[in-house]
Order: structure tokens, then sequence, then C-alpha cells
């Protein structure tokens, strides 16, 4: 587990203003730290302890219902699917704020989610997205089995979070990927954006040595500071007859309950300037008068 922090510099104001404002400004410098969990190996159980550390600093896994507990984790391991959103059909980008209500709607460059079959399917359709290219099977296995999840045309999947169930932008602590397939060390990341769409931070998942090995990357901001997550997997898309490295597809989501967004600690600062600003104008003007 690798800890790592990032400070938040302070806007100077070129004007008088009162003592509220400047200690709320002093309080946006304090550091804001970011705990990364991340692990690999060749099975499942090999990057376990980390996922199960991530999710213990996260807290108690809520039911999949409308509305925000406020507190605690959710997970999306795409298990419970139906096969009408499943290989070889695509996965509506809202299916986790609309039909199971967690909290995130996806969205991507390319043309669509896909989630995988399952052994037993109505259609017959291959596992682990070997209806895409056959040999897929041979590179990809899931951590809770037995769904995947891709992008079409694309390797990037933006998660974009909501109050579950509603479509009033949330905030979350943290969030955290199960990949599989990592070739490379540089290529599959997750990228962290406030809601007013600031960068927080890129991480990389690190690899996972071999065909159907795992990796896991997840950090927590210890704070609900995350509107949006960008996740790269890999640096190919899947499409047939394209075998070449670095192909990733991703398995368990766990993040923090999604709540309601309040302004980041840079935006009150400035407000309380700003207040403080007119307030001394106010009293300036006032003894003017006087």
């Amino acid at each position: 587990m690798i800890r790592s922090s990032s400070n938040r510099s302070l806007c100077s104001v070129a004007v008088p203003c009162i003592a509220t404002a400047l200690a709320a400004l002093a309080l946006v410098g304090a550091v804001r730290a970011q705990t990364v969990y991340s692990g690999s190996g060749a099975t499942a159980a090999a990057i376990t302890p980390t996922v199960t550390d991530f999710r213990t600093a996260l807290g108690t896994l809520n039911a999949n219902v409308a509305g925000s507990f406020g507190s605690g984790r959710r997970e999306i391991n795409w298990d419970g699917v139906p096969d009408a959103f499943a290989a070889p059909n695509n996965l509506p980008a809202n299916f986790f704020n609309a039909n199971s209500p967690r909290g995130v709607v996806f969205a991507t460059p390319g043309t669509g989610f896909q989630v995988s079959a399952n052994v037993v399917n109505p259609t017959s359709t291959p596992i682990e997205f070997g209806n895409i290219d056959p040999s897929y099977p041979g590179l990809f296995a899931p951590f809770s089995a037995q769904r995947l999840l891709t992008a079409l045309g694309s390797n990037i999947v933006d998660v974009n979070f909501f109050i579950p169930g509603g479509a009033q932008a949330a905030v979350t602590r943290g969030f955290g990927v199960v990949f599989s397939d990592v070739d490379l060390a540089d290529t599959t990341s997750l990228s962290f954006f406030g809601l007013g769409g600031n960068l927080l931070g890129t991480y990389f998942a690190p690899a996972s040595g071999g065909n159907e090995g795992f990796s896991f990357l997840g950090v927590d901001f210890g704070s609900a500071s995350i509107g949006r997550v960008r996740i790269t997997s890999g640096n190919q898309i899947l499409a047939a007859g394209n075998l070449l490295n670095d192909l990733v597809v991703m398995d368990d989501f766990v993040y923090g309950e999604p709540i309601a967004a309040i302004p980041e600690p840079e935006t009150q600062a400035l407000m309380l300037a700003g207040l403080g600003l007119l307030a001394w104008r106010l009293r300036r003007r006032k003894a003017a008068r006087s």
C-alpha cells in the first residue's frame, strides 16, 4: 500500500480581508492525503487482501437502493446483470443508476459497453468476450465469477457519480477497480476529477505478469471530493483479430457511497473571502459617511 499526498495552494487576496476569511483561506492550504491501494498477481487470491483493505477503509457495503446512505460503500461485480443486457447485447450506460440504483452512469468515446456472457446463457454466447474474438477467454479471467466489463470501440470508461436512483450530481471519497490481464505497468490507470472537472490525480495499476492475471488499483481521498473517474484499460480495444498488448478488461468496481456535492474547500474559502471583502467595504463606507 502506497501513501501519497497533494498540496493545494492559497489564492492571495490583494485587499484587506476580515479575520474569518483569512482563517478560511489558511485552512485551504492543509494537506489533502490520498491512500493508494495497489496489488497484482496470477490468481484472484493474490489481490484479495488489498481489495479487502480498500473495502474496509470505505466502510459497510450498502444495499442497491435509491437514495444516499451518507457513508459506507457500493460495489458492482456485473454478475447479476440480466442476460438481456449482457453479451452479445450491450449494457445501458445508466443501468447502475436506473435499473439497479448504485449512483453511477458510464460514458465512453467508443460505441458502448458490454458485460461478458455467463457460462449458461440463452444464446450460447462464449464467455469472457469470446464473442468478440475466440482467443479472449484465454487472456481474461473474472475476479468474482462470472462476468466482466469492457468498453466497445475504446479503452476508456468515464464513471460519473449521482445520488443513487436520481439525477443530482454526487461525489465520492474513493474508487477502485479490479483489472484482468494488465501486461504493462504504465497503460492502465485511474484519473480522478472534482465535480468542477479539475484533475485530482492519475494513478497506474501494476502489471499482473501474464494472461488471466489480476491487478487492483483503488484510491481513497479520505473525504468526498471525486465527481468523476476516468478508467483507461490498457492501450488496445477489444476487436476481432486484435491480440496486441495491452488488452485489459474490468471486473469489480468498489467505491465510496455517492453523497450530495458541497463546494470544494477552495470554493468555500473564496466565498468567505468575498463576504469578508464586502463586509470591509460596507464598514469603510459607513465610516466615511459618519
